[in-house]
């Protein structure tokens, strides 16, 4: 079965490329067939998101009343007070309907439309750049799935609990918009998705040959400020709380993204090639030594003269 698998990986994704030219015409309609079939599994995955939206939005309530227990994988309610959902407009309810709906369809259908994006670029890359690319696409939509859910289970459930805490205790009845909770739960989701694409960047440009771990640790200082200052920029609100569950996992996710580049960056390959041609040359330069001979007096060439060589 291994054997088979590998033989139809040489076959389909790593054979030889096809010495051909395709005219700029032929690149547009095969982008435009490809972008069209993706718009429309995507569309047909929406259409069953939004038969389940209801349900949908009823599990992005979940983090709002209820911690999650890691040891025992369940949720548990917190102390907090029913907080009632209200919709302020007419057509704010159906709006958040399809938009939870769409978002949950674009992230189901990602396996499919990566698909045909590598479908795309694929005659383009050679063998090397298609070995480089494939896992590192892979890898980037499993972190993208991890981040949302560590958002989901963690960090989602902290910030609201302490909003809706501080709010309770200085005497505020809460009621919250449907749009601007769902709003708030998406932006969470879809940010802790892309910061858990931190170690991943972080180690293609090392092996890009862009940074290496000495200097990512160098900077290590800057990576704070950065992460303070980049949460700050993302978190929907401007209480520090939400900013350190932002910029806390940001940080970490950079020393996570070092070990990344020191295992997978070029130091290591560039030190070994110099070290190789460091030796060659020291090699070729002792034998060219040892391997000069001396001229015999019967091959010297001297200057031309009239008189005879003495």
């Amino acid at each position: 079965m291994l054997k088979q698998f590998n033989q139809w990986l040489q076959e389909t994704i790593f054979k030889p490329l096809e010495d051909k030219k395709m005219p700029v015409m032929e690149h547009l309609v095969e982008f435009q067939v490809r972008l069209t079939r993706a718009t429309i599994v995507t569309a047909i995955v929406f259409v069953g998101t939004f038969f389940f939206a209801d349900t949908l939005v009823k599990w992005l309530r979940v983090p709002l009343q209820n911690m999650f227990v890691p040891s025992t994988l369940s949720w548990e309610p917190t102390d907090l007070p029913t907080v009632p959902f209200v919709f302020l407009a007419p057509a704010e309810a159906l709006w958040q309907n399809v938009k939870v709906a769409g978002l949950f369809a674009i992230v189901l259908a990602v396996p499919y439309i990566l698909y045909e994006i590598w479908r795309f670029v694929v005659p383009g890359l050679h063998v090397q750049e298609r070995r480089f690319v494939g896992p590192f696409v892979c890898i980037g939509a499993v972190a993208f799935y991890a981040g949302a859910a560590f958002s989901f289970f963690f960090v989602l459930p902290f910030a609201l609990n302490f909003l809706i805490s501080y709010g309770v205790n200085a005497g505020f009845t809460p009621q919250i918009s449907i749009a601007q909770y769902v709003g708030f739960a998406l932006w969470f989701l879809l940010v802790f998705g892309l910061i858990f694409e931190v170690p991943l960047a972080l180690t293609i440009m090392a092996k890009l040959g862009w940074v290496d771990a000495p200097f990512l640790i160098r900077y290590w200082k800057w990576a704070l400020l950065g992460s303070f200052i980049i949460a700050a920029i993302l978190t929907p609100t401007p209480d520090p709380f939400n900013q350190t569950l932002m910029a806390g996992p940001m940080f970490l996710l950079y020393w996570v993204g070092i070990l990344g580049a020191k295992f997978f960056g070029k130091q290591q390959e560039a030190e070994a090639a110099g070290t190789g041609m460091a030796s060659a040359a020291a090699g070729a330069g002792g034998r060219g030594v040892v391997a000069m001979p001396k001229s015999s007096e019967s091959e010297y060439v001297g200057v031309p003269s009239s008189g005879s060589r003495r």
